[in-house]
């Protein structure tokens, strides 16, 4: 290690600690809460859904951008609430609100059950998505498995993108018996992703979430940690536009990226499906891409990758734009396990961790919000490939803005969290080398 700059060492291996039966435990609950909490059955229909039901387009994207920015403003209250009450009761308050929102347009289908419908789901994804990392990090810390987040966090997502690519082409023959039926389907996914969580073991210590200072007290001391420690700004900032080009390509520009490339609409399901495949597999094994790239640089890569698959649309013609689309969504798979735990190992001990990460979120879908404004002036421009070559290039000024940043200020990395049982071991006078 020598000549190297200490707060860009490599992860250990992942999986080179031996599973406990706790830590099987809580990895199997999260695969099912995760997987049965976000299996939305409506996606895939919702908006011709809200059309039937006599709302107009612009009814349908108004509740889309009141959606959007509820998420923003609930994303801080709840990351405090989940470091107060502990992010096993976050997920179980999330859950209970997410059944609940399913079932709004069914008992009323008009605009206001679908509006009270998407600020419910903002609500219950929020108290989800800090507390849900959290509440895994710190579980599998507890025992003595931290080598295995990644490879968790990972199978998570991608059993939850394989589990809508079964579910999601069996929603039109379903609404053809019941219409109904993807609202009631998403609603009892989600009560059952409440039975998981009922399951989870409680955690002691700092994943107590009990926490008996003021509110605003708190919120003050997580944006104190962000100032104080630039190593962990800089891997939020970075993560950006993993997010962005994620959710911009994958929701935003989807659709209107297959239509330009001429692809019929009688299609659209088929590549989706190929996209989720193709994302799913990178999910589930981001640990392929090998040790020989410290975590930093992978994400800046793998960043720098989806921003050129997706410029590289423009050269191209339908199946160049279909398989860059599936490279594009592989990457993304790759990226979110990593870039979650290196925000998660950027937390510094002690610090209100759901709080931070819900930091991370506003962060990011402030930053998509902005985003999705300037596709829209692109599109309307018919600029379609100005939009992609332009992204390609922000996230590249970006990348190097991240490592000119730690070059410059080397702003100082925590080391990374010990297991248990290393702990154990330095207090026994037996830590393993370092």
């Amino acid at each position: 290690m020598r000549g190297r700059i200490p707060f860009l060492r490599r992860s250990p291996a992942e999986g080179r600690t031996p599973l406990t039966a706790g830590a099987r435990r809580v990895i199997a609950l999260n695969n099912g809460f995760q997987l049965l909490f976000n299996l939305l059955w409506w996606m895939p229909v919702f908006y011709a859904y809200q059309r039937e039901a006599g709302l107009s387009d612009a009814q349908i994207f108004g509740i889309q951008s009141i959606y959007y920015i509820a998420f923003c403003l609930f994303e801080i209250p709840t990351g405090l609430i989940a470091d107060r009450i502990g992010a096993r009761n976050c997920l179980r308050a999330g859950a209970v609100v997410m059944t609940a929102a399913n079932l709004a347009p069914v008992l009323s289908p008009d605009y206001t059950g679908f509006l009270v419908h998407f600020l419910a789901i903002a609500a219950g994804r929020s108290l989800t998505s800090g507390a849900a990392s959290a509440y895994l990090y710190d579980a599998l810390h507890a025992e003595g498995a931290d080598d295995h987040y990644l490879r968790a966090e990972g199978t998570a997502r991608a059993l939850g993108l394989a589990a809508k690519v079964m579910c999601w082409p069996l929603v039109g023959p379903l609404m053809a018996l019941s219409r109904p039926t993807p609202y009631v389907l998403s609603a009892a996914s989600a009560a059952a992703s409440l039975v998981c969580v009922m399951a989870l073991p409680r955690l002691g210590g700092a994943g107590t979430g009990e926490r008996r200072s003021g509110v605003w007290k708190e919120a003050g001391g997580a944006l104190r940690h962000v100032r104080r420690s630039p190593w962990l700004a800089l891997v939020m900032v970075q993560g950006v536009a993993v997010f962005t080009l994620s959710r911009i390509c994958q929701v935003n520009l989807f659709q209107p990226i297959l239509i330009d490339q001429g692809i019929p609409e009688t299609s659209h399901g088929s590549v989706l499906a190929a996209v989720t495949v193709a994302e799913a597999v990178g999910a589930a094994r981001p640990q392929w891409l090998g040790r020989k790239l410290r975590p930093l640089t992978m994400v800046s890569v793998l960043s720098l990758a989806m921003a050129v698959s997706l410029a590289g649309i423009t050269l191209g013609g339908p199946m160049a734009a279909i398989a860059l689309l599936c490279l594009f969504s592989a990457v993304t798979g790759f990226a979110y396990p990593i870039q979650r735990k290196l925000v998660n190992d950027a937390v510094p001990p002690g610090a209100p961790r759901a709080t931070l990460l819900s930091v991370e979120s506003i962060i990011d879908r402030a930053v998509c919000a902005l985003v999705a404004v300037a596709a829209g002036a692109y599109l309307s421009a018919g600029r379609m490939d100005a939009l992609l070559w332009h992204s390609a290039a922000v996230t590249g000024a970006v990348m190097l803005a991240v490592h000119l940043a730690v070059l410059i200020g080397r702003p100082r990395r925590p080391e990374a969290r010990r297991s248990v049982r290393e702990e154990h071991q330095e207090t026994v006078g037996h830590a393993p080398p370092r």
